[in-house]
């Protein structure tokens, strides 16, 4: 496979640092690599205007005028499969990875086996975005990319699928659960979520980065907040 990964830090050596690692676990792991180095979010989010093509984005949190964060949560707002990972030398931010879906949080000094390893999870993630499902809707199939599906409901013998748009089918929960893969969780009896679409848990809810509210079953709490890390 062949990437491009942008490496964003107001420092140099760190930008250089990076790029080197990044060089060498695309040579370990035989993968193609274009790595682009930004000193700023503003000249990122400048150069991402023209032309919306990363896969990956190791960014560093505190920076100039805008700080990684704040990059993110623009970044997010039309894209939602780069793989976005923080670099930071403070734990302080780790809450705010769930309003931008973060991959991980790297903290500085950066130690290159852990780095190979979050790059080889952000590329398994990737692979895993070009998986399709497809569902016969009204006598047309439609084609539903499975990273699009924030979540799914039933209703007897019906589920309904909460995607770009929502729809549907006459299928058991079960057997979409099989269909799916490890980003979903069945959060009880009657749904199914997005694990990467989580912004918050309560004992009482789930809080989808869309706004959704999603009535969290008694005792399921513990279960998702594990899913969640187990993803992370």
């Amino acid at each position: 496979m062949r990437y491009r990964i942008a490496v964003c830090d107001d420092s140099a050596a760190d930008r250089q640092y990076i790029s080197d690692l990044v060089g060498r676990w695309a040579d370990r792991a035989g993968h193609g690599v274009q790595a682009d180095t930004f000193t700023s979010a503003e000249s990122f989010l400048f150069h991402y205007a023209e032309k919306k093509d990363y896969d990956i984005l190791l960014l560093d949190i505190e920076m100039g005028a805008m700080d990684g964060v704040t990059m993110a949560k623009k970044l997010r707002k039309d894209n939602d499969t780069i793989q976005i990972i923080f670099i930071t030398g403070y734990s302080d931010y780790i809450a705010e990875g769930y309003e931008v879906a973060a991959l991980h949080y790297l903290m500085k000094p950066v130690r290159e086996e852990k780095l190979f390893s979050v790059l080889d999870r952000a590329a398994n993630k990737l692979a895993k975005n070009e998986k399709v499902l497809h569902f016969e809707v009204g006598g047309e199939m439609l084609r539903v990319p499975i990273y699009q599906i924030r979540y799914a409901d039933v209703m007897g013998n019906y589920v309904t699928i909460h995607a770009e748009s929502d729809f549907t089918v006459r299928k058991t929960l079960g057997e979409l659960e099989r269909e799916l893969d490890d980003r979903f969780y069945r959060a009880g009896r009657s749904v199914i979520v997005n694990l990467a679409q989580i912004t918050r848990v309560t004992k009482t809810e789930i809080r989808l980065n869309d706004g959704t509210a999603i009535p969290l079953p008694r005792g399921a709490y513990d279960g998702v907040n594990r899913a969640i890390i187990n993803m992370r």
